[in-house]
């Protein structure tokens, strides 16, 4: 059962546990019900358990979002000791031992991984990129803006809605152009702008993006319910 004390040192954890998401799905922790447990003692000790859909979720993915559950919480003031543990989990013992010890993905799985995983993060960053990219456009199109209007749209004149935000947000993680000014449709590579003719396909792509994506995240989350029926999601 999930429990989450009512301390202000508690919620501010919780809402730091928000910002760490699964890197396929691009949605946080907390709303996905990936946190079975959060805990904070009179010491300022956290306890943190992360679950996963299914006992074979890719260990890589699992690691970031351990790994980055440690991060934020022990980047917070007044937190004395931190344990952020994947449970039920068929990796979760080399990677729990390795994000306690700082080892690094290749620390973790010497002689199986061959690096790093921030070229994953990245291209999930990308697809985050194409995804929100159709989330913002598609109700462009349905208003009645043509694919040339599109063309010539920055992000500042897209409608001031949290899915632009989200956009504005993954770009600048990628390091792509964020500010009001910037084109709104870009190459999720290089950030430049997407020219007339290339329009339509690069449309088309994050349309599949976004398909892809919501229904890996709908399968996941059902998955999650038939694994764990009894324990709802807690909210902060």
């Amino acid at each position: 059962m999930i429990a989450l004390t009512t301390s202000s040192l508690a919620y501010t954890v919780w809402a730091a546990l928000g910002d760490v998401r699964d890197p396929e799905l691009d949605e946080p922790v907390t709303e996905l019900g990936f946190v079975a447990e959060c805990r904070v003692d009179s010491a300022g000790g956290v306890t943190v358990q992360l679950r996963l859909p299914t006992y074979f979720c890719a260990p890589n993915f699992a690691y970031l979002m351990v790994a980055d559950a440690h991060d934020v919480v022990a980047a917070l003031p007044g937190i004395s000791s931190v344990r952020v543990e994947l449970i039920d989990h068929f990796a979760s013992a080399v990677i729990n031992e390795g994000v306690a010890a700082r080892s690094g993905f290749v620390g973790s799985f010497p002689g199986e991984a061959e690096s790093e995983l921030d070229s994953l993060r990245a291209d999930f960053l990308r697809k985050a990129v194409l995804a929100g990219t159709d989330r913002v456009c598609r109700p462009l199109l349905a208003a009645g803006r043509s694919l040339a209007e599109l063309g010539v749209l920055t992000l500042g004149d897209a409608p001031a809605t949290p899915d632009r935000e989200r956009l504005r947000s993954r770009r600048a993680e990628l390091g792509l152009p964020a500010h009001d000014g910037a084109p709104l449709l870009i190459d999720p590579v290089t950030g430049a702008a997407v020219d007339t003719e290339s329009i339509p396909l690069a449309l088309k792509r994050a349309r599949l993006t976004r398909v892809s994506v919501d229904a890996n995240s709908s399968v996941c989350k059902g998955l999650l319910a038939e694994r764990y029926p009894h324990t709802p999601r807690q909210e902060a």
